[in-house]
């Protein structure tokens, strides 16, 4: 009775930890990657769209991002969204493609990513505490119109715990490897 609860509870668990994963990929570590510019959008026939729906975007190296858009028109477009983001970074249009390069960051840039990593780490962890919430309520439910005994609510609750508490840990991980990413020089 409990158990499509605690399948609930994992599957949410488990998106919250793939959301900060898409999160921390829009985090500039140093190096180029075409996940910098997932979440920028361009007007393209009155939608906005996201670049990697209307340009081929290569890392031909380390610090070097190349968008070509399909339709030569979105250049200067492409080239405005992306000074408006807040990836701190200037586009180089040449007519034919848009050129980002990637400047090595600053230990005070680093330290202001490590920061804003945290900040996302917590707002997840508030998630997966959210979805631990919510199965206690209804647990408490159940135990209050006698669906449920007092010891299976306990059981049930220490199961739940230890369910968080390795999503918890799970997630930490993942900020880790960030963080020692972007720390890296």
């Amino acid at each position: 009775m409990t158990t499509e609860l605690f399948e609930d509870a994992e599957r949410r668990m488990k998106k919250a930890i793939e959301a900060l994963k898409q999160d921390l990929n829009a985090i500039r570590a140093g190096r180029a990657s075409s996940a910098l510019i997932d979440r920028i959008s361009v007007e393209y026939y009155g939608t906005p769209t996201p670049i990697n729906q209307v340009a081929s975007i290569s890392v031909p190296d380390a610090r070097m991002l190349v968008i070509q858009p399909w339709d030569r028109k979105l250049l200067v477009d492409i080239e405005k969204a992306i000074q408006k983001s807040d990836l701190g970074i200037n586009p180089t249009n040449d007519g034919q493609v848009i050129r980002l390069s990637i400047p090595p960051m600053s230990e005070e840039r680093r330290r202001d990513l490590v920061k804003s990593l945290h900040k996302k780490l917590d707002e997840h962890k508030v998630a997966v505490r959210n979805v631990r919430r919510d199965v206690q309520d209804k647990l408490r439910d159940r135990e209050k119109k006698k669906e449920v005994s007092e010891d299976e609510l306990k059981r049930s609750t220490e199961r739940l715990q230890k369910l968080t508490d390795r999503y918890i840990d799970d997630m930490d991980k993942v900020g880790k490897a960030k963080e020692q990413e972007i720390m890296e020089v």
